[in-house]
């Protein structure tokens, strides 16, 4: 216990800051490109970008809004570890909404309902990343599945994806609800190798915490940690196989690779 609870410890300092056969171990990419890889799995955050709440939260707390998001975010995730670990499960719509509740009182906010209603709606509205949407139709063209692998909610998965656009370009969108668990959870994680019907070491995860690379590597998956706010390195092991900033670096890992 005292080895998870260093764990979340180390990762909650970050998050303040602002389709081949089942089965086939490789995918044949067109136009030429091969890459030893079947499937990438994304966290969420990865693909949608989580500081577009920010305006939302300005327009209600006006002057606060990093500050009050910075607040949510940390502890939707200090939640999420906290439930998981004392097996005390609600979904993440539920504890995005305890968090808010949280932070509110933290900043002595009085929300009304409406606004409580706007600010849980952002969740369902965020914005995707600029390169996300040309990065998953290039991993489809080259016959590289592509699925989602997030704590989300399964509603809030399936909004945001349909909100932009994004998702006939999933094979499927994965919530850990679907056995109650959140990474870093091993069995959070196996949820992509029963998904896909694939060997581990075939699925690429790409990360959006560094905390979450060094879960997914240690669950075995060759991990890319998308590092979209320039984090430092995490103090955690294992590391990631390749750390980027953007999606192209993803793309370089993916398609690229030899094995």
């Amino acid at each position: 216990m005292r080895t998870v609870l260093r764990f979340f410890a180390v990762a909650i300092g970050a998050l303040t800051i602002g389709s081949t056969s089942a089965g086939q171990t490789s995918a044949s990419v067109d136009r030429g490109v091969h890459t030893q890889y079947a499937a990438v799995a994304f966290d969420y955050l990865v693909l949608f970008n989580p500081d577009s709440v920010v305006p939302v939260v300005d327009r209600i707390a006006p002057g606060h809004g990093r500050e009050f998001t910075n607040l949510w975010r940390t502890r939707q995730f200090e939640y999420s570890w906290l439930r998981s670990i004392t097996g005390r499960y609600v979904d993440f719509s539920a504890i995005t909404s305890d968090a808010l509740a949280y932070a509110a009182n933290t900043m002595h906010l009085e929300l009304t309902a409406a606004q409580r209603g706007e600010l849980l709606d952002a969740y369902l509205h965020l914005a995707p990343w600029p390169d996300a949407a040309g990065a998953l139709r290039r991993l489809r063209d080259a016959g590289v599945r592509v699925i989602a692998l997030a704590n989300f909610s399964p509603a809030m998965l399936q909004a945001n994806a349909d909100r932009a656009g994004l998702t006939p370009l999933f094979d499927a969108l994965v919530s850990t609800d679907a056995n109650h668990t959140y990474k870093p959870d091993p069995r959070a994680y196996q949820l992509g190798v029963d998904r896909l019907e694939l060997p581990k070491g075939d699925i690429v995860f790409a990360a959006f915490g560094g905390w979450d690379a060094a879960g997914a590597k240690s669950f075995g998956y060759p991990t890319v940690w998308v590092n979209r706010f320039n984090q430092p390195r995490e103090e955690l092991d294992p590391s990631p196989d390749r750390t980027v900033t953007d999606l192209d670096g993803l793309l370089d890992f993916v398609l690229k690779s030899e094995r």
